[in-house]
């Protein structure tokens, strides 16, 4: 197959690495993959590596004419079977170039939430008639998908998890003494930020309640919580200098794989959390609310627990019990990176999206 990718990058090898190594790895297995995109240098590299053409482009408004030009030269110039478009500014930029080209396009939804028919600004990217078929991240995007879009893709509507591989995760864990701790203390991860959906206030009161625990530190990786009414909320929590907080991080599946235990307490609709997948890989247990993408992941006493969405003291007793009975701990860490190694494997993600790409790109022929 020939396949035109038009997508974002993101800052950081890590959080780019599970979509880019779909393409690494469609590429290595013979098919012509093309990719526009503003990755860095680090990824382009790989994509080299991989045999992948890159048309470097930095997307920047959802209707860029400039986009939809370059995607049209490159679907008047090669036979494409496949147009793939992953992000909310592409996707729209991508059903535009397409229109008047016999090129199935797909995209990709990550969220379970959204996609209003009562707003017209969802033609023009999600619910926009040019697209074909819809990979989605989990089961629960599939469903919300399938009850919007119009009923002649209706079949053509596909869950694919975005895997991960065991092999991404050979680092070192980071140096927690860095951050203020070491490993004699129990050590737990947040990692977000400070959108309401994230959930940081429903972290920020477990803590609360964890404060006679003299050997919790608190890791809170992400960006912006130096702000009210965090702050405010920290210092008057007992625990202000046990309540780590780095900011962002590069390396956070690092400090992942160096702590004893990752929470996830989001509020908002999560489609596929790359937190809790990240985390599992590098054999950590994970404590998350039960939202729509955790609850494909998270195996409740096997690799970690789900709890009840903003249920702050349910989060505060887990991450109690596991503190005091270390050996439940050391079993769902021995079992984290089992749901890696099947249902959430990078191998089995690329089997899908070929297959999906392919049913639909025999549709042309046919």
């Amino acid at each position: 197959m020939e396949i035109l990718v038009f997508t974002r990058a993101t800052s950081t090898i890590n959080q780019f690495r599970p979509e880019a190594e779909i393409y690494c790895k469609m590429a290595e297995l013979g098919h012509k993959v093309t990719i526009i995109t503003d990755a860095i240098p680090e990824q382009l590299e790989r994509f080299k590596q991989a045999g992948v053409r890159v048309i470097p482009h930095k997307v920047t408004k959802k209707i860029s004419l400039n986009s939809i030009k370059l995607i049209r030269q490159e679907l008047s110039q090669y036979s494409y079977d496949i147009v793939y478009a992953c992000c909310s500014k592409t996707i729209p930029n991508a059903a535009f170039a397409c229109v008047g080209f016999n090129v199935q396009l797909i995209v990709y939804r990550g969220t379970s939430g959204g996609m209003y028919r009562t707003d017209p600004s969802n033609y023009l990217c999600m619910l926009h008639p040019r697209i074909n078929g819809v990979v989605c991240v989990s089961s629960a995007v599939t469903k919300n998908v399938k009850n919007k879009v119009r009923s002649s893709i209706k079949n053509n509507i596909r869950t694919i998890y975005k895997g991960h591989d065991l092999a991404w995760y050979q680092d070192s864990s980071a140096d927690l003494s860095k951050l203020g701790s070491n490993q004699k203390y129990f050590n737990v991860l947040c990692i977000g930020s400070n959108r309401p959906h994230k959930g940081l206030m429903v972290m920020l009161n477990a803590a609360e309640q964890l404060a006679d625990i003299k050997e919790l530190r608190i890791i809170l990786v992400g960006k912006n919580f130096n702000c009210e009414p965090y702050q405010s909320k920290i210092m008057n929590s007992g625990m202000a200098e046990r309540i780590l907080q780095p900011g962002f991080r590069s390396d956070a599946p690092a400090i992942a794989k160096a702590c004893d235990l990752v929470i996830l307490p989001s509020i908002g609709k999560e489609g596929l959390s790359r937190v809790i997948l990240e985390a599992l890989s590098n054999g950590t247990p994970v404590v998350s609310s039960a939202n729509d993408g955790a609850v494909e992941t998270i195996e409740n006493d096997i690799n970690g627990y789900l709890v009840p969405i903003g249920d702050a003291k349910a989060i505060a007793d887990k991450i109690r019990m596991l503190n005091q009975d270390r050996q439940k701990l050391k079993q769902l860490a021995a079992h984290s990176t089992d749901i890696i190694k099947t249902k959430m494997s990078h191998t089995e993600t690329v089997k899908n999206m070929l297959n999906f790409f392919q049913d639909l790109a025999s549709k042309n022929k046919g």
